[in-house]
């Protein structure tokens, strides 16, 4: 397998001063303003989140795959969860996800303003944010819970029978719908009778290259493999001015899409260094050491980039918790009392997976990405509840022949 290790696009590409506020998709006319405070420590967070995760994920990878994530769709699914925990596991997530001193209430609003921007950044650039909640329609979701991420999130809400085997396609249509078909399902055929809730982001990105390649000048090439070993790529090939920096420790450079308000970086590690360890040991103060590289003026390159598709498909649920989230997945002691009426569903929520899936394809005239990811909430397995709160019928029996000594309706109970 080709080893390309790649970074969400949306990761990569916040490269631009300033942006624009909606007034519809691809409006001709928009009113600009810049980030708020919050906004841009909630994006820069997402982007220290994404390079320990792709790290994470790297150390924990002994086959050293393929990765292509997109940390802005992690973020997002794990943001409409965050507001349903509650003490340590809130201040768990909260760490991990680098919000730290962030007041939930900052978190959400800035999270607001985030998908009000971005996807309308670039016109020329295709960029869809989509958010949605779906639950076990027996299940005590509280409605400030709800609320908030309709609010803020954008989310489409909606409680189902997960017991119905329509339940996962209508899941399911929703993602591909969202994601332009590149990613068909997130939810399992038949859902887990301990699953109360699907919480899910789904990210589209669609964008032509600033300068496309010639699809005449497209060779077969070699491409090297970590063990020296080598296989045939689709080449493309094109000479323009990039930004562009190489050393003998490193090489990097800028790929702009559209009108250059997006791009994709493409960063080469020394020879002596496998992509596996190089990208083990990725920090977000390297990655800004390495971008600062990029001069500001173009210069001419004759550029050789591999024609490439890659799907990815992981639970996140190893290496978040290697990165310090550990109560959130307890089944016993996880605390997301702010998601459900824990009076009207006694076992224990938690989260019982995170799922992550992606797509991209680059070839000669830009670039096709799509991330979903699933945030599920599971319950323990403690003795479900009998609430006895409506008219019933009760009897009094002898067993051994099941003859019944009394028996009533009872439509409102009386006493004292």
């Amino acid at each position: 397998m080709i080893k390309i290790v790649c970074i969400s696009s949306l990761l990569l590409v916040f490269i631009f001063s300033s942006c624009w506020l909606p007034m519809e998709p691809h409006a001709p006319s928009v009113q600009m303003r810049e980030f708020t405070p919050s906004e841009k420590e909630v994006m820069g967070a997402s982007n220290i989140f994404g390079i320990k995760l792709l790290a994470g994920l790297s150390e924990l990878d002994e086959e050293g795959d393929n990765i292509f994530i997109s940390p802005l769709s992690v973020s997002i699914a794990l943001g409409m969860t965050l507001h349903g925990a509650r003490g340590e596991t809130q201040d768990e997530m909260k760490q991990v996800l680098e919000f730290h001193n962030l007041s939930i209430d900052d978190i959400n609003e800035s999270y607001r303003g985030l998908l009000d921007l971005l996807p309308y950044v670039d016109p020329s650039v295709e960029m869809l944010i989509a958010n949605s909640v779906w639950y076990r329609y027996t299940f005590p979701v509280l409605k400030e819970f709800i609320e908030t991420n309709k609010k803020y999130f954008d989310a489409e809400v909606q409680g189902l029978d997960f017991n119905s085997p329509e339940a996962p396609k209508i899941i399911n249509n929703w993602v591909k719908q969202k994601t332009n078909g590149l990613i068909e399902e997130i939810a399992p055929d038949v859902i887990d009778p301990l699953t109360m809730m699907f919480l899910i982001n789904a990210i589209y990105f669609k964008g032509d290259w600033t300068y496309q390649f010639d699809k005449q000048k497209t060779r077969d090439a070699d491409f090297r493999l970590p063990d020296g070993a080598t296989v045939p790529v689709k080449m493309m090939m094109q000479n323009n001015l990039f930004r562009f920096y190489q050393s003998q420790d490193i090489g990097i450079i800028d790929l702009p899409y559209g009108d250059e308000l997006f791009s994709m970086t493409v960063i080469l590690p020394p020879e002596d260094q496998s992509i596996h360890d190089f990208t083990a040991s990725m920090t977000s103060q390297k990655w800004h050491e390495w971008i600062s590289l990029l001069p500001d003026d173009k210069q001419e390159i004759n550029l050789f980039l591999p024609r490439f598709q890659l799907e990815y498909e992981e639970s996140l649920v190893d290496v978040l918790k290697a990165l310090g989230m550990h109560l959130a997945f307890d089944l016993s002691n996880a605390d997301f009392t702010g998601l459900y009426d824990k009076n009207l569903e006694p076992r224990n929520a938690y989260i019982s997976d995170v799922m992550h899936k992606t797509f991209v394809d680059v070839n000669e005239e830009g670039t096709e990405a799509a991330a979903v990811t699933s945030v599920v909430i599971g319950v323990d397995s403690a003795p479900p509840a009998f609430r006895v709160d409506r008219p019933f019928i009760f009897a009094i029996r002898e067993n051994s022949s099941d003859t019944i000594l009394f028996i009533g309706k009872v439509v409102e109970p009386e006493g004292e």
